[in-house]
């Protein structure tokens, strides 16, 4: 879909707003995504940039108002603000106006790797500025639920701010044990066919090393039964404020919480294993990923499945067990995928080449596979890690990336090599392949 195109659903359909239009002036689209579509925009009263974002779900737009509102309290100039609320009503989609920021941590990234790395002093600007957004969310009790690259967003003057709250919500909607499914709810199976396709993806492209054998029982829960091998692939003309939620988020109106949320790539282990009983540690978890990724100028988890994404966090941080994962055992997928256990896992030293004991320490503190153990976000800004030479440069000493053109949004080259399967990694082939019956449906070992 080309950039101030028309079609799908609710298209240019702002333009037939007068609410909108008489104090906005709309001057073309910015992205779409499957919930809502996405206009740059100019407030007529004193022609500030803005971005009109029109929700086609009244309920997502809602929620994300009032998520936005929340962290408004906290006067926090890392959360992106909410400018301007037009409801949809019966025929209309509702209308987010926000504030306009046309580039995000994914161009720094870009940036960086064209320039042979990022400053120690401009990296640790980006990363304060990064915490600082995620430790106001939490503190109006938020999970945002999304945080990637895409999603903190900057502006031309080098501030940083978390975005996309589509998929986030307040903790007292956490549900205090692991739902059942009612039964006219249950996700359909996969079939032998599904597996089949999931175990070809993993042959091409899967990095396993030591992990070179798992068995898989066909069950009825959760993330691998609804939207393992499906995730919502990026647009490449897509803006990052394009609502990218997953496509069973509508289970959730009944309160509970699902599984399948953000981007696998910075999805915790508990999510991958079908958890639907979390809080905030699921930010913390992708909060190190997106660090760990400014200071490697490289993802350091990119799954091409969610199979594919456990094995890989396995090889570096180790089998996952009781001892390292307290109650992992009650996961609802956790006894449904056997790993060869791993007995030499990479670690995060040598995931992180070249970079101080500091900077690994602090990585260590999110990328761990006890949510409990992980560290706040407010604790994290006091991490000796800031306080050590070089200082954090002042926000008006960051270089801040070019303006990105159509054919540079949100990481589409990089991400969309990962997809091609042309990843710059060693791929080890899995070897022969066995599918047999079993009491449960059948298992799938290689």
């Amino acid at each position: 879909m080309a950039i101030g195109g028309g079609g799908g659903g609710g298209s240019w359909s702002i333009h037939g707003r007068p609410d909108v239009t008489s104090r906005y002036e709309v001057l073309g689209r910015a992205g779409s995504g499957a919930y809502a579509d996405v206009y740059r925009g100019r407030r007529r009263s004193d022609g500030a940039a803005v971005a009109l974002k029109e929700v086609h779900d009244a309920v997502s737009a809602q929620r994300e108002a009032d998520a936005l509102l929340a962290v408004a309290s906290e006067s926090s100039p890392h959360v992106v603000a909410l400018l301007d609320h037009f409801p949809g009503g019966d025929h209309d989609d509702d209308v987010l106006v926000l504030e306009w920021l046309p580039l995000d941590v994914a161009a720094v990234v870009r940036d960086g790797k064209r320039a042979g790395g990022l400053p120690a002093a401009q990296v640790k600007r980006w990363m304060l500025q990064v915490i600082e957004g995620v430790a106001a969310c939490h503190r109006v009790g938020l999970v945002h639920r999304d945080l990637k690259p895409g999603n903190l967003l900057i502006s031309e003057a080098g501030v940083l701010k978390v975005a996309d709250f589509g998929q986030a919500r307040f903790l007292q909607e956490q549900p205090t044990h692991e739902p059942e499914i009612p039964a006219a709810q249950e996700p359909e199976r996969l079939t032998a066919a599904d597996y089949l396709d999931e175990i070809d993806q993993l042959r091409a492209k899967s990095t396993y090393g030591d992990v070179d054998r798992m068995s898989l029982q066909d069950g009825n829960t959760s993330c691998f039964a609804t939207c393992s091998t499906a995730d919502i692939d990026d647009d490449p003309f897509r803006a990052s404020y394009s609502y990218d939620a997953e496509e069973d988020m509508g289970d959730e109106e009944s309160g509970a919480f699902t599984s399948c949320v953000g981007t696998r790539w910075f999805r915790a282990p508990e999510l991958l294993y079908g958890s639907t009983n979390y809080g905030q540690e699921i930010d913390l978890w992708s909060l190190g990923c997106i660090l760990a990724e400014l200071l490697n100028l490289e993802p350091i988890f990119p799954g091409q499945s969610d199979i594919d994404q456990i094995g890989r966090i396995i090889g570096i941080l180790g089998n996952i067990t009781e001892e390292s994962f307290p109650g992992c055992s009650n996961l609802p997928d956790y006894n449904k995928i056997f790993f060869n256990k791993v007995e030499k896992p990479v670690g995060l030293e040598v995931s992180l080449p070249n970079r101080s004991a500091s900077e690994v320490s602090m990585i260590k503190r999110l990328l761990c596979y006890d949510p409990a153990k992980r560290a706040s976000a407010s604790d994290l800004l006091n991490d000796p890690y800031f306080t050590e030479e070089p200082l954090p440069v002042p926000i008006s000493g960051l270089q801040v990336p070019a303006s990105k053109g159509e054919d540079d949004d949100d990481s589409a080259e990089e991400w969309g090599n990962f997809r091609d399967g042309n990843s710059d990694s060693d791929i080890d082939e899995f070897g022969s392949m066995d599918v047999t019956k079993t009491d449960k449906g059948f298992s799938i070992r290689f």
